[in-house]
């Protein structure tokens, strides 16, 4: 693994990562037009800190979360130490920015985004370090046209760093890891994910850049064209029944909600990403041939772009 990483370029990922979570902050309260971010600031014993903002209640997010951490270690929890047995007993330091953003809106898909560094140390010098992040998109009436926008985004900001065999791969990897296998069914349409991205230290930070930056252009046109459309109850207990999933995932599956709460981070934080409602129904089928029967085509790895024509 590449370990040359000086220490000082932690910082200019640490300031870009404070910067990411004012400007779309900002952003959000824009598109929302009625409520603000509410900043917790908070410290960890053991190392570090961070800021979790959250807007409850607005005009078009039920529930907007997003959270920074810096924060370190003496050792890796479990869930970092099984995966990289050579890493044991080495001090870390990871920084990053997550959101969930809930829509109150049925017909506005609820997202998530990522970006992070990680570091293990011994006697002060880093033997490892990797980039990782991502976004993707979880429709509940999903419209081809955001599914569309929202790829051909992905797609162009992976253009300098490989350009479509990039896009692919961290395509595919959403795909694979935002896959309930108990359901047999992907959390949404997907998007991009990556980890462990060590080979240029200059490059993969730039990568995450472009990620991170291009997150508001993937989200914000689906925003402003959503954000309006007339629903009603019907809608509305569908949304919330589909948000089960959500929670399904982020609890069982997520390496980041396991990280979290193994190395000892802060609960709230952590599970910001939950929606403030949601209702389980003990074998529901939607209707054949209705709207939400619909959704099901779209919870499967499909190549979207290319069955578009580009």
């Amino acid at each position: 693994m590449n370990a040359a990483a000086p220490a000082a370029d932690f910082d200019a990922v640490h300031h870009y990562l404070v910067s990411l979570q004012d400007r779309i902050c900002a952003a959000i309260e824009r598109a929302d037009g009625a409520a603000r971010f509410r900043e917790d600031a908070w410290t960890r014993a053991e190392g570090g800190g961070g800021r979790t903002r959250v807007l409850r209640e607005g005009a078009v997010f039920e529930q907007a979360g997003i959270g920074f951490s810096d924060v370190s270690g003496s050792t890796l929890p479990p869930s970092a130490s099984a995966a990289r047995p050579e890493l044991a007993g080495a001090a870390w330091r990871a920084v990053g920015v997550s959101l969930v953003f809930h829509p109150r809106n049925p017909y506005l898909p609820s997202t998530h985004a990522n970006v992070r560094h990680f570091r293990a140390m011994r006697d002060g010098e880093t033997v490892a370090w990797w980039f990782g992040g991502g976004f993707d998109l979880t429709p509940f009436y999903p419209f081809d046209e955001d599914v569309l926008h929202w790829h051909r985004t992905a797609r162009a900001l992976c253009e300098p760093f490989g350009g479509q065999a990039r896009y692919d791969a961290h395509k595919r990897w959403c795909d694979e890891y935002f896959f309930l296998r108990h359901r047999g069914e992907t959390r949404g349409v997907g998007g991009l994910f990556f980890d462990d991205l060590h080979e240029d230290f200059e490059r993969d930070f730039a990568y995450l850049r472009a990620v991170g930056d291009g997150f508001l252009d993937a989200y914000l046109p689906i925003v402003e064209r959503r954000k309006h459309a007339p629903y009603g109850e019907r809608e509305r207990r569908f949304q919330l029944y589909r948000r089960g999933r959500y929670v399904e995932f982020n609890l069982v599956f997520d390496r980041g909600t396991l990280f979290g709460l193994q190395s000892g981070g802060r609960t709230e934080s952590i599970l910001m990403s939950l929606p403030p409602l949601v209702r389980w129904e003990y074998g529901y089928a939607p209707e054949p041939g209705s709207a939400e029967a619909r959704l099901a085509d779209y919870l499967r790895p499909r190549d979207w772009l290319r069955e578009a024509g580009g």
